[in-house]
């Protein structure tokens, strides 16, 4: 029998990149637009294997499923999925980690520059037919000043370097980085008070988890510099919102980027969307046309894998070898 393949949900317009890699398999690939975990089921219930975007495949999914090898997830975060409960399973559980690196790196570093320079301000005031340079008022000189990283991965890791000539003191909290791969990169890694104290700049690069989940909320925002700016290519919700806008509207810190919310899309209505020391964009730090199809296209082959009796390329969950050892 033809192994059923299931697209819970997608944002593209085709999925032809896709299909190129799970027919070439002599595979078939099955479309579904799955919004609610009764629908993640009935769609999925016989799968053989599933690739997920956004649709919340919770351990209530996970258990209906009759016979998936495999939950491969476009991107890098894993919060859509319930990991444990497929890792108990016996489960695979894959994404993209490298598919978009420099695209975010470089989108942080725009969001940061942006606001360093007061892009957003000047843009605004010109188009309503203001010539002053004084709207922006005060930007300060970004040599000299400390760039902050809340975890130093991969897309951290690259911004370190793509900003290593701009004369910044660099500086990382991650209780699990590689003190030799931060001290190549002249960076050094402090505790996390220190990073908040300190930062002139906080780029966020945490993965959602629950110990993730609102890291920085009022503590954080009190202890920061009240010039300091936040950028947030994460995951939305390891930022408490309500307290962030507290902080912008108070003068705890000076401006935010942001490119990820705690609901996506977010409402129109967002307060945040109405503060002009904020700089936003609709969670797309990963986009680029080669960024997308490398993504789209590694997805896909993380099924083929496991279908043709292979580990997937880029396994998330390795104890899951642990259970299937013993099923097998």
């Amino acid at each position: 029998m033809n192994p059923k393949i299931v697209v819970t949900d997608f944002e593209f317009p085709d999925l032809a990149p896709e299909r190129a890699v799970i027919e070439a398999a002599g595979f078939q690939l099955i479309e579904a637009q799955c919004k609610t975990e009764a629908e993640a089921i009935a769609a999925c219930a016989d799968a053989d294997a599933i690739i997920n975007q956004y649709c919340q495949l919770t351990a209530g999914v996970i258990d209906k499923l009759e016979r998936c090898q495999v939950i491969s997830r476009y991107g890098i975060g894993l919060n859509t999925i319930d990991v444990s409960r497929a890792t108990e399973s016996g489960i695979y559980v894959a994404n993209v980690p490298d598919g978009s690196l420099e695209e975010v790196s470089d989108h942080a570093i725009a969001l940061m520059m942006a606001l360093k320079r007061g892009i957003g301000t000047y843009d605004r005031a010109l188009r309503a037919g203001t010539w002053d340079y004084t709207v922006a008022k005060p930007l300060s000189r970004l040599r000299g000043q400390t760039l902050g990283f809340l975890s130093f991965g991969q897309i951290a890791q690259r911004m370190a370097h793509k900003m290593s000539n701009f004369g910044l003191r660099i500086i990382a909290h991650d209780p699990y980085a590689d003190v030799a791969v931060a001290k190549a990169a002249g960076v050094e890694l402090v505790t996390y008070d220190k990073l908040i104290a300190e930062s002139d700049i906080l780029s966020v690069h945490v993965p959602l988890t629950d110990e993730t989940r609102h890291m920085i909320s009022d503590e954080q925002f009190a202890a920061m510099k009240p010039t300091a700016l936040m950028l947030n290519t994460a995951r939305g919700p390891v930022v408490d919102e309500d307290a962030l806008v507290r902080a912008l509207k108070g003068g705890q810190i000076a401006g935010a980027g942001l490119d990820v919310f705690e609901a996506e899309p977010i409402g129109a209505d967002h307060p945040l969307l109405s503060l002009p020391n904020v700089i936003t964009s609709p969670h797309c730090a990963w986009y680029s046309e080669g960024s997308e199809f490398e993504i789209r296209s590694k997805t896909a082959q993380n099924i083929v894998d496991v279908l043709q009796g292979r580990e997937p390329t880029y396994l998330a969950n390795p104890s899951v070898r642990d259970i299937l050892r013993v099923k097998a």
